[in-house]
């Protein structure tokens, strides 16, 4: 056992998860003291550990489970799986915690952990990261009477099948896909998928490989998709997707190569599934389309709004029992896969629907989506909170509704918009949507320069 006195580095701990520059503030040792202090902190007889395929994530997962044993404490050692797969592992198999190794889609010099409890309950800085970061900072950990065992185990089929259990695999149609893995996660788990499908897999960057040599597995950038809509064109495919590098988000393609934003497929799942399950509750964080409170409300179910942020939509649709989440960021939760995300999930759903419909997918969006949406602008400011008072105090007067759940949104009726800071940096983050695309331009373009100004 390693009792020699290692230097944490606190501000590796965010509001989510453990994220550093791996050789950095992010070393072997680090994941070792880490180790020992989730397995004292948790204080459980097993954990699951779960890794993505960056170049560090080995070395990292070797030193955690030694710091997680040398505490005392079990792992069932999952290696290679992408965050939503750790997630099922520990919901299925009813592990008391989980970690995964991921710097989901950041370069490939960063690296990081995302931890849960027993049903996938996700372990954010105020339920759990702030106590685990003092005690690995503190090196005060409890000497345990033995030592922890390791067992390997492969859940890739049972997520599998767990997975096409949301849809019936019968009404899938011959669709020609564009699968573009980002040299990610995605790259091990979806050709595992298709050959249970009558598709055809178009794959682009499926080796798994930590450089990233294509481009960053970060498809919540524009310039992240081009080579999935061109690829799409050229092979006049049907649809296309992207996933991020631990493979938890997705972001579609249509068959024309125009890109689908999280408020579409919010719309698209929500319809599926209060047709399939009438009269359930679907949330959404408040950045997402006004269309989709709207569609819940025509199809006869219910729906609520919450704050950004996985955490704040997992803990509110265990509250309500809702049946799916949605988050214009490319995260979909849905109830059955034990409240957690998954774009898996979400991708077969809307592949159900191509097939179910037989018709174009941008066809099937057209008649749900009436709104124009600018995306997410971020601007950095000097003082958020003094920034976002003017903002109020320009734009509350005449507004139908003014709304502080997250950041400030107010409404005007035939536009709205939403301006928050970032969690992490010195940023605001700024959506508008409107009832037409002038209407949208005009008012980002206004909403910008008091930002800006």
């Amino acid at each position: 056992m390693d009792t020699k006195k290692i230097t944490v580095d606190p501000s590796i701990f965010k509001a989510y998860d453990i994220r550093g520059v791996y050789g950095q503030n992010l070393t072997d040792d680090t994941a070792y003291a880490i180790g020992r202090a989730a397995a004292q902190y948790l204080n459980v007889p097993t954990i699951a550990v779960g890794r993505d395929m960056r170049l560090s994530s080995p070395q990292l997962k070797e030193n955690l489970i030694r710091g997680i044993t040398d505490q005392g404490v079990d792992v069932v050692d999952l290696d290679l799986v992408t965050t939503d797969a750790l997630y099922f592992a520990v919901g299925k198999f009813n592990y008391p915690a989980g970690v995964m190794i991921t710097a989901s889609h950041n370069p490939g010099k960063y690296n990081g952990m995302k931890f849960c409890r027993a049903e996938a309950y996700p372990i954010s800085f105020e339920t759990g990261l702030s106590d685990m970061r003092d005690l690995a900072v503190s090196g005060n950990f409890a000497t345990p009477e033995k030592k922890g065992t390791v067992t390997r185990r492969d859940i890739i089929d049972d997520y599998v099948k767990h997975v096409l259990s949301f849809i019936d695999v019968q009404k899938i149609k011959p669709l020609k896909i564009v699968v573009d893995a980002g040299n990610g996660m995605a790259g091990l788990i979806v050709p595992r998928v298709f050959k249970h499908l009558p598709c055809e897999l178009v794959p682009l960057y499926f080796e798994l490989d930590g450089n990233f040599p294509n481009h960053p597995a970060s498809p919540i950038e524009p310039e992240n998709m081009v080579d999935c809509q061109k690829k799409v064109r050229e092979t006049h495919a049907d649809m296309g997707v992207a996933f991020d590098g631990d493979a938890d988000r997705m972001f579609p393609v249509d068959e024309h190569g125009d890109l689908i934003d999280g408020s579409q497929v919010t719309l698209m799942v929500a319809n599926s599934l209060l047709k399939k399950h009438p009269g359930s509750t679907i949330l959404h964080n408040i950045i997402v389309s006004k269309g989709v409170p709207e569609l819940v409300a025509k199809l006869g179910g219910k729906s609520g709004v919450t704050r950004v942020g996985h955490s704040f939509i997992k803990a509110e649709m265990r509250k309500q029992d809702a049946i799916f989440g949605g988050e214009h960021s490319g995260h979909f939760y849905f109830r059955d896969n034990w409240f957690a995300d998954s774009g898996l999930i979400a991708f077969l759903i809307m592949l159900e629907l191509v097939s179910e419909e037989n018709k174009p997918f941008s066809e099937l969006i057209k008649p749900l989506d009436h709104y124009y949406r600018s995306g997410e602008i971020n601007t950095t400011v000097k003082d958020t909170q003094a920034k976002l008072q003017q903002v109020e105090e320009h734009f509350s007067k005449g507004a139908k509704s003014v709304n502080k759940l997250d950041g400030l949104t107010v409404d005007f009726g035939d536009w709205w918009f939403n301006v928050r800071p970032s969690n992490t940096e010195p940023l605001l983050r700024l959506n508008v949507e409107a009832n037409s695309k002038e209407l949208m331009e005009q008012k980002r373009d206004e909403v910008l320069e008091v930002i800006r100004s």
